[in-house]
């Protein structure tokens, strides 16, 4: 397979992305890859450090408002079609896949006009901008989350999967990677982070919770982002308790999740397909900044279906989190509870569906 994958701007349309390509190079299926971004996205940062080749076509996002801006991302986008037909003439692909953000619509788009069938991934129960705009055209729709399924007329091109990066945690295992961080790993431990980059209000919930949370019987690592590490070490006046640690970030989070018995932390798509592949109880405290604030959706879908408890930011302070982590882990039967229905909802083969789908695309392309 001779295959042609885009998608950026956030991790959480980059790494299922890239879960996709190693599931297909595990199992032999890829003859070439080649990875279509923008240069100045956190795509190219990702994707060069696996040693994937990679193009940068120019783009930029559309504001939600009337601009000039937004009459130059129109040029951008025209331009990078012309530049996205050249390199489909010269890879030669079999198939191309978008995995959202608007770095993935010129490629796509051109993929359409040059006859190559094409397969976009939304991760989210609100589908983003450029995956409605490019559903009109795509062959195949692929989804994680069912509600999102009425957000796209072509009700014959949707096709569920699930998130490829559930079916690349599901095989980890408790690994005693705690160790790394001064925690044992045989105690019960809770995560709390506020994502990739951290989250202020989180942070500072967390802080003002510390004196709580020294009292409690199970251990606490906080992740505080690295943006903000410098700024939470300065409100730490006092010395912590040993089974607290307060790092500012966890290279290869994946690794971690096994030894965790409960996560705080934002519900973006990516972490969702993580924690409900491993069965991990979850409080979400979804961010109130993103698009359509699809992270409450997310988080909601969840919590409808009794996998995970959800505090609204508005709602966060010291008093509720304290609250809602010991409603958690006070309770041996909720616990397991969330843990039984969150793996429920994981799809253990998200990425092998995806596949399937690309092979029948490519067949009937022939």
């Amino acid at each position: 397979m001779r295959i042609i994958v885009s998608g950026g701007g956030t991790g959480g349309h980059i790494y299922p992305a890239l879960a996709l390509i190693k599931r297909l190079q595990q199992r032999r299926l890829i003859e070439e890859v080649l990875y279509v971004g923008t240069q100045t996205g956190l795509e190219q940062k990702i994707i060069k450090q696996e040693q994937i080749p990679f193009k940068a076509l120019k783009l930029q996002g559309f504001q939600r408002k009337l601009s000039w801006h937004n009459v130059e991302t129109v040029k951008l986008f025209v331009q990078s079609i012309h530049q996205a037909k050249k390199i489909i003439t010269d890879f030669r692909p079999d198939v191309v896949v978008g995995t959202g953000g608007y770095v993935c619509s010129a490629i796509v788009t051109a993929a359409h006009f040059k006859k190559v069938p094409t397969l976009i991934h939304e991760q989210n129960s609100i589908a983003g901008l450029t995956n409605k705009f490019l559903g009109h055209f795509v062959d195949k729709i692929a989804y994680a989350f069912e509600n999102v399924t009425t957000q796209f007329s072509e009700k014959n091109k949707l096709v569920f999967t699930g998130n490829p990066r559930a079916q690349e945690v599901n095989a980890l295992k408790p690994n005693e990677r705690l160790r790394d961080f001064g925690l044992d790993p045989q105690e019960k431990t809770i995560m709390i982070f506020g994502g990739s980059r951290g989250a202020k209000p989180i942070n500072q919930a967390v802080i003002d919770s510390l004196p709580s949370f020294s009292q409690m019987n199970y251990q606490l690592l906080f992740v505080t982002g690295q943006a903000h590490f410098a700024a939470v070490q300065k409100q730490l006046t006092q010395p912590l308790s040993d089974r607290i640690k307060v790092v500012p970030y966890i290279d290869d989070m994946p690794s971690v999740l096994p030894d965790l018995t409960l996560i705080v932390g934002r519900s973006g798509a990516t972490s969702i397909a993580e924690l409900t592949s491993l069965g991990i109880p979850a409080i979400f405290i979804p961010s109130p900044y993103v698009t359509h604030d699809h992270q409450t959706k997310n988080a909601q879908a969840l919590v409808d279906q009794k996998a995970a408890l959800m505090i609204p930011e508005t709602q966060l302070t010291a008093q509720t989190l304290v609250q809602t982590v010991s409603q958690v882990m006070g309770d041996s039967h909720l616990l397991q509870e969330l843990s039984d229905n969150a793996r429920q909802l994981g799809v253990d083969d998200a990425s092998d569906r995806l596949i399937q789908v690309l092979l029948d695309l490519i067949q009937n392309n022939k």
